[in-house]
């Protein structure tokens, strides 16, 4: 049995803001290498259980991945079951943080899950109301002379030329990898787009995408965006005058 005085004395104890700290990432490693399920239980239980229950809290209210029909407790406790599912797969060897791992998994769980809803609303939708949603969005469309020009038809325009502008030599690392998500992004966008009208929320959702797609933080993304929002404009423009 493992006793609670047997972690390390030296380590420090995780307060309030740093919860999952050297004595949390310790008990993951002696998590990994327990022989029993009695062992990993408490090992979980002792040192474990609290700092993910924040971990997955903190994520889901900081990125608002919050799912239809389900509230905060029930998100919460699928996201904690899934997660446990994983850590078994994750390989110290690599140098990596467990907290690193976990938060990860846990974003992609709830970012997966919330397009997978998004997609379920989308085939319980009839056609008309899809139509009728998207033309009384004024994001969703642009106004010539009377007509309108869809969003979809930019959004083909835009994915074209993006991709033959990231053959651009003079491209920076961080713009060149903003640029690729950007096209996996684009033409993957019905998945998220569609079936909500939030688009605070949606934004929430891309923007965390192209975080873990390139490893770049907010300030970086944003200072690798003005010369692709400089070519939608471009783009844009051609086709509105």
């Amino acid at each position: 049995m493992l006793e609670k005085d047997q972690e390390n004395p030296n380590s420090k104890s995780p307060n309030k803001e740093n919860y999952f700290d050297i004595r949390e990432e310790q008990a993951v490693l002696r998590y990994l290498i327990a022989e029993t399920a009695e062992e990993k239980n408490e090992i979980y239980n002792n040192f474990l259980r609290h700092p993910l229950d924040k971990m997955i809290s903190s994520i889901i209210r900081r990125y608002k991945l919050y799912r239809k029909d389900m509230d905060f407790n029930e998100i919460h406790a699928d996201t904690h079951s899934f997660l446990m599912t994983k850590v078994d797969k994750f390989k110290p060897a690599k140098n990596k943080k467990a907290y690193s791992y976990f938060g990860t998994i846990c974003k992609n769980y709830l970012m997966g899950q919330i397009i997978k809803d998004q997609k379920e609303t989308n085939r319980n939708t009839s056609y008309e109301d899809i139509s009728q949603t998207l033309e009384n969005r004024p994001d969703m469309i642009y106004y010539m002379e009377n007509e309108k020009i869809e969003a979809e038809d930019i959004i083909h325009l835009f994915l074209e030329e993006l991709k033959v502008y990231l053959e651009e030599p003079n491209l920076q690392d961080n713009e060149r990898k903003l640029g690729f998500s950007l096209v996996e992004l684009f033409e993957n966008y019905k998945n998220l787009f569609q079936g909500t009208e939030n688009n605070k929320y949606n934004k929430n959702i891309i923007l965390l995408s192209i975080r873990d797609m390139t490893n770049l933080n907010t300030k970086e993304v944003r200072s690798s965006m003005k010369k692709f929002k400089k070519l939608y404009y471009q783009v844009l423009n051609r086709n509105i005058d």
